[in-house]
């Protein structure tokens, strides 16, 4: 005989419980997290409109009906729609992650956590545009920021010690859980509701990591976050009509996010949520590269000047070596060809074979215009990438949080330039000035 399976109702699980009592009663004290919050919003911002400018972003915005309009909706920055929240959710997500361009959370697992602003945004406009049609206050800039903050911290918190890369999954499943937790709060729906929504977003089967890895990179990588953010934003006003959750989403025996998606393993945590996340951000200042590249590229810039003065160009190059992290190694360093943009920025080869041809790296630069120049496959051959696990413990080092490369450069003379070494990007804290 079979033995009979419990229906008692299990409470929630406190790894859910954690994010909902953080959102709803945790009060941000930290100059420095607002601060750095509303710099991030500004260049958030500047990164969804500098992708209006790419056709293959702009012909997925807009409403799921052309001509829809939304009264009272939530609108789309530089554009002229106006959407439901949750189609708006997805715009916005989707122009503000386009170019690779918006900032970025590297540890056991990887992210952009201000992917979170295309559920945030368009929630707090549609709420702010029907409260002042009502004839009652819009909500603050401040409630904006703090929002963010919170979204930072959940998704960034859970990522410093759990890589759903190691199991396929995209790190937009945590774009969507916080996301859910903020957007719902704003809503301001109770703490069951809240509950109730967060545990939906982990029960929703979740993205893979397919689009982002060769032989299949592709655009899917510039929306996936636009889609998660998205996603949450129906999640939470489903949850704000009453919709039942699920408490043992995540530690449900066989059923369950952990039994089913995470090998069986929980969650570990390295420290209670606060404002670290937002604190120590990464901002995407120099190039519009996948992240473990950005030192790799900088690297690349000095190489390319010092070819200048010495009257060398690429063409004299023999071979480059880079010495870099882990991580770098597993997502892009990758060989054969590449079939779009989204591919080539995922390229380390290509992203320094670029600046050491021509002294710079732009999104255009991805664009099949410039990529057909034989010149740059040619070099992408002559470059090789190895491990150093001094990098690799700098950068999974809490305290140093560093994305180390150094490029060695030799030449067909048998000359060969000193080793360009950089272990922090611009846009770490170790390298902002104080506010």
């Amino acid at each position: 005989m079979s033995a009979h399976i419990s229906n008692v109702r299990p409470d929630f699980d406190r790894e859910i419980v954690d994010i909902v009592d953080y959102v709803m009663n945790y009060e941000i004290t930290s100059k420095v997290a607002y601060d750095t919050a509303h710099y991030c919003l500004l260049d958030t911002l500047g990164c969804g409109l500098e992708a209006l400018e790419y056709p293959a972003c702009k012909k997925l915005l807009g409403p799921i009906v052309p001509g829809t309009v939304v009264p009272n909706g939530a609108r789309v920055p530089g554009t002229q729609f106006q959407l439901d929240p949750v189609q708006a959710a997805f715009n916005i997500g989707a122009m503000i992650r386009w170019l690779d361009f918006n900032d970025t959370w590297l540890a056991a697992e990887w992210g952009h956590p201000s992917d979170n602003l295309g559920g945030i945004l368009a929630i707090a406009d549609w709420l702010s545009r029907n409260a002042v049609a009502a004839g009652k206050a819009p909500l603050t800039m401040k409630q904006v920021l703090s929002g963010m903050i919170k979204a930072h911290e959940i998704q960034g918190c859970i990522a410093l010690e759990n890589a759903f890369n190691r199991v396929g999954l995209d790190h937009v499943l945590l774009v969507k859980v916080a996301s859910t937790a903020v957007v719902a709060e704003m809503l301001g729906l109770t703490r069951d509701e809240i509950l109730n929504a967060v545990s939906l977003a982990w029960v929703d089967g979740q993205s893979l990591r397919t689009y982002r890895h060769a032989p299949n990179t592709g655009t899917r990588k510039s929306w996936a976050a636009g889609d998660a953010t998205s996603r949450a934003v129906r999640l939470a006003l489903m949850a704000k009509t009453g919709e039942m959750g699920y408490p043992s989403a995540l530690t449900a025996k066989t059923w369950g996010f952990y039994d089913v998606s995470f090998k069986g393993e929980t969650f570990r945590f390295q420290r209670p949520y606060g404002s670290y996340v937002m604190e120590n951000v990464l901002f995407k200042i120099s190039f519009p590269a996948e992240f473990h590249s950005q030192t790799a590229v900088e690297a690349a810039m000095t190489l390319y000047e010092q070819m200048q003065a010495a009257g060398k160009t690429a063409a004299d190059i023999e071979k480059v070596t880079i010495r870099t992290h882990e991580a770098c190694l597993r997502i892009i360093d990758k060989k054969g060809p590449l079939n779009n943009p989204a591919d080539r920025d995922h390229c380390i080869q290509y992203m320094v074979a670029v600046p050491l041809l021509f002294g710079r790296l732009t999104a255009a630069d991805y664009e099949d215009e410039v990529a057909q120049d034989k010149r740059i496959d040619a070099l992408r051959e002559k470059i090789v990438c190895y491990e150093d696990p001094a990098f690799t413990a700098d950068y999974h080092d809490p305290e140093k949080r560093a994305i180390g490369n150094a490029i060695t450069v030799e030449f067909t003379d048998g000359s060969r330039f000193g080793e360009v070494v950089v272990e922090y990007p611009i846009g770490h804290a170790r390298r902002r000035a104080a506010y």
